[in-house]
């Protein structure tokens, strides 16, 4: 018996590859017209070239942002402002989802988001990861409070800090994280990282003005 879109259910909350969908297909002559078939009745929706998520018309979860983001380009993990505001230090609602990779930066724009990487070097971008549940049977890989504080200073072109008052007045007035949430921070953690980190002046900076906050 030929699969219907309801076979789709076996993937529930994954992002679906070219390869799954020809093995789900392997019995049709034609599979990459049954494929087009689900795409034109919205039962997948492409959003890289050979990667799919489930459609309106399907009975599959879509993946969450942060899944799909980390499958979208990887080695790669959700930071920066996503993470910033994840962990609730800046009040914004981000509309993008950033992440940090090793690869290439790139940005793709979807039809269910925009999804946007920045390269950071080895082998300070394998600190400060952890797996985060987003929704029942769903784990991403996201960055920790004070590593996206970090992401974000390393990666903000021209962004260079020469006094505490300074940085922070970026804290507390650009990014408008309060400092309640700045002297939570594991400061322990960012010293780990600084001897491997770019822009190693501005983190030991930040973490002077942490422990003074």
């Amino acid at each position: 018996m030929m699969p219907t879109h309801t076979a789709l259910k076996d993937f529930t909350g994954q992002p679906l590859t070219r390869q799954i969908l020809l093995e789900l297909l392997r019995d049709y002559k034609r599979p990459y017209d049954k494929i087009n078939e689900w795409v034109q009745q919205q039962v997948l929706i492409p959003v890289k070239r050979g990667v799919f998520v489930a459609g309106a018309a399907s009975d599959s979860q879509a993946p969450e942002p942060f899944l799909l983001a980390n499958h979208l380009l990887g080695p790669s993990y959700v930071s920066l402002e996503t993470a910033l505001s994840y962990w609730q230090l800046i009040p914004e609602q981000v509309f993008e989802t950033s992440s940090v990779t090793i690869a290439r930066s790139k940005t793709y724009s979807t039809p269910v988001g925009r999804f946007s990487y920045t390269r950071l070097p080895l082998p300070y971008y394998s600190f400060g990861q952890q797996s985060v549940t987003v929704s029942p049977n769903q784990v991403a890989l996201i960055a920790s409070a004070e590593k996206a504080l970090c992401d974000k200073i390393i990666t903000t072109s021209g962004l260079i800090f020469r006094s505490s008052v300074q940085l922070l007045n970026w804290l507390t007035e650009d990014m408008r994280i309060e400092k309640s949430s700045l002297r939570n921070l594991n400061l322990r953690s960012i010293q780990s990282w600084l001897n491997d980190a770019p822009k190693q002046q501005s983190l030991q900076l930040l973490v002077k003005t942490l422990e003074d906050i």
